[in-house]
């Protein structure tokens, strides 16, 4: 019990570090003023939004990877489609989505030289609320693990429990 606790507690405490990298990334990313344009080729410098983007993309991965692992760990064999599988699927979406956003947007924050830009020479900035987004998504993948997590285990210790008293009517 104590381990499925403390599971939780680091599970949602790297989860929320991914929560307030995107927030922090979303406040450093390429602004308009920082764009420089000679008439014809620009350039964009490194924001410090890149690296914040990866970091929380990786904890982000950390956190859906494990998560994952220990609701499969809890599944019943044969058990059919239910709100913990469903859970467990809306999480993988939003993970998903996430992912791709952070991506996106971490890529168009490293630095766009003269004539290079980030797709087809052009300079291209990450839009507002796109890091902020892809936070809203973090919360979402990680309140539907835990979500589908606790009805996993709590099923289980019901059928153990249940399982248990079975046991001890046939024993009397």
């Amino acid at each position: 019990m104590f381990m499925q606790v403390l599971n939780r507690y680091t599970f949602s405490s790297i989860a929320l570090v991914s929560f307030t990298l995107c927030l922090a990334a979303e406040l450093k990313k390429t602004k308009k003023d920082d764009l420089v344009f000679n008439g014809k080729l620009c350039y964009l410098p490194r924001s410090s939004s890149f690296e914040l983007g990866i970091t929380g993309l990786i904890c982000l991965s950390i956190t859906q990877v494990t998560g994952s692992l220990f609701i499969y760990r809890e599944f019943s064999p044969g058990e059919k489609f239910t709100v913990t599988r469903s859970l467990l699927v809306l999480s993988w979406i939003g993970f998903g989505v996430a992912v791709v956003l952070l991506s996106a947007a971490s890529s168009m924050n490293q630095s766009q030289a003269f004539g290079e830009g980030w797709l087809d020479g052009e300079c291209y900035l990450v839009k507002d609320g796109v890091y902020i987004g892809s936070a809203i998504l973090t919360l979402l993948a990680l309140g539907s693990t835990l979500g589908s997590g606790i009805i996993a285990v709590r099923k289980n210790k019901a059928e153990e429990t249940q399982g248990s008293l079975v046991h001890a009517k046939i024993d009397k």
